[in-house]
């Protein structure tokens, strides 16, 4: 929060105070000029951009726009942060997920900036006799093991006791956590797990291993299948509270249950939504525990991942950038540990250079750009704290809705809880398709001549619950049809990009329509006639004026030329024999499938 000095200097004492309605005339004035005419909050309406949940960022937050007082750190209600040293000591916990038994790259990655590490066991993982072989040679007292085994997490976690009891770590020594996740495994998988050993594990690590946790509440699933930020928070208090009655049950207290209980969220590249949904999951959870009598244990221990929905797999160098701001936003949010998800994590096993490149932007952050040295450095920003208020009310709704469904297990199977997910993806691949939201590098801006990356398989991720979305799997279906036909025919499908009058009147619209078309693996041709083209369809790109004066002739003569479907580029307007738009905001998804489809691109 912003503190006035001692001496009672106000830096803006000498100039008048501006009204909040003088601001909204201006904005109304400039508006005027775009052809909106709008007044007072309207104007400032005009100028607010749309989230999930019925979420709104407006142009401007002042003082006026209050929000709950979020403490302080390590105090209740722990909105800004769970420690009262926050990650000031020594940064965050840099987390490196592993899914193979390869001891050199565990090794590898310990030895060059990762702290902790997290291993997929089982099913999709790492053989449970092979934990041993693999943590050869780490040093179990100093890195901290987190397990993710699904249903295989007892015989995972009894093997991980047994190699620390066998190389001498101390019960007080051991850190980590032992990633029991009953409802999670049966999110991704459809399959109910037995909670029986996850209670008994919490059970053994509240009574002889202090250091360590038994449970994980992993939101990522929710995620993962296309839920909002509220939705991901709903999910997670759902299930931080299912379990919390279930280990209630077999006998720990509030208190020793929610020290048992490690939180996983998903950090994207919306930075400021991050922030805010990492400080209202500690808020929120600290109202849990509240709630439940304990409000000294709503200390929420938080991992968060950098997304896999906005992963792509086309020009995944683009990742690199991706990861950058989700691990920048995560840091900021207050997060625990941190895993940066590898930049081809989307087409395989990373190798060496891409498991570098991950532990190396959370170590620059640390080291070089000095982030963690400020506690919630976000805080005390109108904007930032109202955000967080607005999402921690939405992720309560959402809470509460999934408790009127019967809890977490109920909202799972009775499928509720994925039609719900689902409607949130649907509205979201809506704008995706219109490139309202767009993809670097897939919707916006793609290089068809890219080499393409190629990754050693990974092992399969568990299936067959709650589907599993990605950002770019519509425009990655159509490359692949592109794809199929440039290795059937030796070249890709075309279209002619026919361009009117000067450069100053068909650039900028030659430009979109260019992009519009690799977007969906269709080379332009921008020389040459149409008959040399090679393409069996044109785009008219120019002015309005231009289209005015020539559109209709050079429609008829593209067509005498052997042009089967004429677009033009800009808004539909009365121009005789042109088949169909592109402008910004059409369905860029549907005009790229259907022009596949005519030229004979086989799905």
């Amino acid at each position: 929060m912003t503190v006035l000095p001692d001496d009672g200097l106000e830096l803006a004492g000498e100039f008048p105070d501006v009204p909040h309605e003088q601001w909204q005339r201006l904005v109304a004035g400039v508006l005027r000029k775009s052809g909106k005419d709008v007044e007072g909050a309207a104007a400032e309406e005009a100028l607010s951009t749309a989230l999930e949940d019925g979420l709104r960022t407006r142009p401007l937050y002042t003082a006026h726009d209050s929000a709950p007082e979020p403490g302080l750190p390590g105090f209740a209600p722990f909105v800004r942060g769970a420690r009262a040293e926050g990650n000031t000591v020594g940064g965050w916990d840099v987390r490196q997920r592993h899914t193979v038994a390869d001891r050199d790259a565990v090794l590898g990655d310990l030895e060059n900036g990762v702290t902790s590490l997290w291993l997929t066991v089982g099913d999709g993982g790492i053989a449970v006799p092979d934990l041993d072989r693999v943590l050869d040679g780490v040093y179990l007292d100093l890195a901290p093991v987190v397990l993710d085994a699904g249903c295989d997490t007892e015989p995972a976690a009894r093997e991980l006791l047994r190699v620390y009891e066998e190389r001498g770590v101390a019960r007080d020594a051991a850190r980590g956590n032992l990633g029991a996740d009953p409802l999670g495994y049966e999110a991704r998988t459809g399959q109910r797990c037995d909670t029986a050993p996850a209670a008994e594990l919490a059970r053994l690590c509240a009574g002889e291993y202090p250091g360590l946790r038994a449970l994980t509440v992993d939101a990522l699933p929710y995620h993962e299948a296309g839920g909002s930020a509220a939705q991901e928070l709903g999910c997670s208090l759902a299930t931080g509270v299912a379990y919390l009655r279930e280990l209630s049950r077999a006998g720990l207290d509030v208190e020793q249950a929610c020290a048992q209980l490690e939180f996983r969220y998903a950090a994207t590249a919306d930075q400021f939504l991050t922030i805010a949904k990492l400080r209202a999951a500690r808020r929120l959870w600290a109202r849990v525990a509240e709630v439940c009598g304990a409000p000294r244990a709503g200390a929420q221990l938080q991992h968060v991942v950098t997304s896999p929905v906005m992963m792509t797999r086309r020009d995944p160098w683009v990742n690199m950038l991706r990861a950058t701001i989700a691990t920048l936003a995560a840091g900021a949010g207050g997060a625990d540990a941190v895993t940066v998800l590898p930049f081809d994590h989307a087409l395989g096993l990373p190798d060496a250079f891409a498991r570098r490149i991950a532990r190396n932007t959370s170590t620059i952050l640390i080291e070089e750009s000095h982030l963690a040295r400020v506690i919630d450095p976000a805080g005390g920003s109108w904007y930032v704290e109202r955000l967080t208020d607005e999402l921690a009310h939405a992720g309560w709704e959402f809470f509460q809705r999934i408790e009127r469904l019967g809890g977490m297990p109920a909202a799972l199977r009775s499928g509720d809880l994925k039609r719900d997910l689902a409607e949130t993806w649907q509205a979201r691949a809506g704008l995706l398709a219109k490139r309202r939201e767009p993809i670097t590098g897939v919707s916006e801006f793609p290089f068809l001549a890219e080499k393409p990356v190629v990754r050693a398989s990974a092992p399969e991720p568990r299936s067959g619950g709650l589907p599993r979305v990605r950002r770019d799997e519509a425009y990655e279906a159509l490359r692949a049809r592109s794809d199929a036909h440039l290795a059937a025919t030796g070249s890709r499908p075309r279209v002619f990009l026919a361009a009117l009058g000067p450069a100053a009147a068909h650039t900028a619209r030659l430009t979109f329509a260019s992009n519009l078309f690799q977007a969906g693996g269709i080379e332009p041709v921008t020389e040459g006639t149409f008959e040399e083209s090679g393409a069996t369809e044109a785009v008219l790109c120019s002015s309005d004026a231009l289209y005015a004066e020539q559109a209709e002739a050079v429609v008829r003569d593209l067509k005498a030329a052997g042009a089967r479907h004429v677009f033009l580029a800009g808004r539909p307007g009365e121009y005789p024999d042109v088949d169909a738009y592109v402008f910004a905001g059409c369905d860029a998804v549907a005009v790229l499938s259907a022009t596949l489809d005519r030229m004979g691109v086989v799905s």
